[in-house]
């Protein structure tokens, strides 16, 4: 009897240190992965004074160095942009962002420019970064 009795106190002890070394490793690869999930399609677009935020319910079209076009996170053909967002709009009056990076040609912007405008949308709006002191001095 008791054999059995030292073997229930044995039983009713949890060893926590595994259980925090695990927990620990966890939180440390979702602090690693988080930034990585919401970067996006990165993009580095022209600094000007005056700048414009985006809420999370717009939509927005990114063109990143490789010329590649995006409608939200999704890679889109220019030839099916106008249709795409004009299906996603809920008011045409409803502003479009556009994200292009600075190192794209200027014949490239304006295609997707022309895209939106002949699909019926004027509103565009065009993201940039605030101009900084350091900026200026390039």
């Amino acid at each position: 009897m008791q054999f059995s009795k030292s073997t229930q106190t044995s039983l009713s002890e949890i060893n926590m240190v595994p259980f925090v070394d695990v927990v620990l490793v966890l939180l440390i690869i979702f602090m690693i992965t988080a930034p990585i999930l919401q970067s996006g399609i990165e993009v580095d677009v022209p600094k000007t004074k005056t700048i414009k935020d985006i809420s999370q319910d717009r939509l927005v079209v990114s063109i990143d160095k490789g010329q590649r076009i995006y409608l939200g996170n999704d890679p889109i053909n220019i030839h099916q942009l106008g249709t795409k967002v004009h299906s996603q709009l809920k008011d045409t009056r409803q502003s479009v962002f556009l994200r292009c990076d600075e190192a794209v040609p200027f014949g490239v912007f304006a295609s997707v420019v022309d895209a939106l405008r002949v699909s019926g949308i004027n509103n565009i709006s065009i993201v940039t970064e605030p101009l900084t002191e350091r900026a200026r001095t390039r």
